[in-house]
């Protein structure tokens, strides 16, 4: 058992993503903590903690991914459960931080639901919050406790390490998202387009201009999400219009709801790398996903430890 000053480390997991804390737990060389998460007869969740937590340090490994309420309301009823057992400290470990798209009022008479669900889990008694590439950077905002944005651009950029040459550019899909695929490409070396896109509705993306050079390019578009598709085949038919030679897509969240892997499939895009911070399934030959369980394993030692997290990723 690793110990430190903060008491001996303990994870545990919720339901929502057993596989990635298995992981975690796995690069830690720790055993899962045991925690009984089940439901009632008429859908209540039921949460016991079957170990003593008293003093310990612990990390709730719990994405708020699809059934998103069910899954919040899980963690939350389990941050309760271990801040009544008397835990030294709670962390919440978010690798997919939902409702984080409802993070401003777009428009008149909306909710800030990012905020309302960050309100939530601190009130629930989170002493710490750990995610992978929140959808806005404003979101650590949001909490009244630290947050530690960990990002799972390492892993992208050691899938492309061997990209790198003068025709190669990376693609901002929208104006909000330059910021980080700036830094992606600067890491690449490698140049940068941006998209100027349109949200007539929800869900649906319209392409008004390209910003800069992608014919005979091989184009990465770099996103943090992708849920319906639309965006990332909206911009991949646009750039290969403009003669694109070849298009990879690159999301830490794959969603991919409805009918999101068909339009992927029926793209022009060559491959879609997203993470395993959701539930990894079997989505066909188009689509690889890459592990982020060393980088929240390397972030909760070093937190455990009191030790920089900013140092994991220089």
């Amino acid at each position: 058992m690793t110990k430190s000053v903060n008491g001996d480390l303990r994870i545990f997991s919720g339901n929502a993503n057993l596989p990635l804390a298995q992981k975690i737990a796995e690069h830690l060389n720790m055993e899962l903590g045991k925690l009984h998460v089940q439901r009632f007869a008429d859908g209540e969740v039921d949460v016991q903690i079957l170990e003593s937590v008293r003093a310990h340090d612990c990390y709730i490994i719990q994405p708020t991914c699809p059934p998103v309420n069910e899954n919040l309301m899980e963690l939350l009823i389990m941050i309760d459960a271990f801040k009544r057992a008397s835990a030294g400290k709670i962390t919440a470990v978010i690798p997919y931080f939902g409702y984080a798209r409802a993070d401003r009022k777009s428009s008149p008479r909306v909710p800030i639901t990012a905020k309302l669900a960050s309100n939530l889990i601190t009130e629930a008694g989170a002493d710490r919050i750990m995610a992978i590439d929140l959808h806005a950077g404003q979101i650590q905002g949001f909490f009244d406790i630290p947050v530690d944005h960990l990002r799972a651009r390492k892993v992208f950029l050691e899938y492309f390490q061997d990209f790198k040459r003068e025709d190669l550019v990376v693609i901002s899909p929208d104006v909000g998202g330059v910021e980080r695929a700036r830094k992606f490409a600067a890491k690449m070396d490698a140049g940068l387009v941006i998209i100027d896109k349109r949200r007539p509705k929800p869900n649906e993306a319209v392409v008004y201009n390209v910003i800069g050079d992608v014919k005979d390019k091989v184009c990465i578009i770099f996103d943090d999400i992708v849920d319906t598709a639309g965006t990332l085949t909206t911009v991949a038919n646009k750039i290969k219009e403009q003669g694109a030679r070849e298009i990879y897509a690159v999301c830490a969240h794959g969603l991919l709801s409805r009918n999101a892997l068909e339009k992927v499939n029926n793209s022009d895009i060559k491959k879609l790398i997203i993470t395993d911070s959701l539930p990894v399934r079997d989505l066909g030959p188009k689509v690889e996903t890459l592990s982020v369980a060393h980088i929240l394993a390397d972030a909760i030692q070093r937190n455990h430890d009191g030790q920089s997290i900013s140092g994991m990723f220089n």
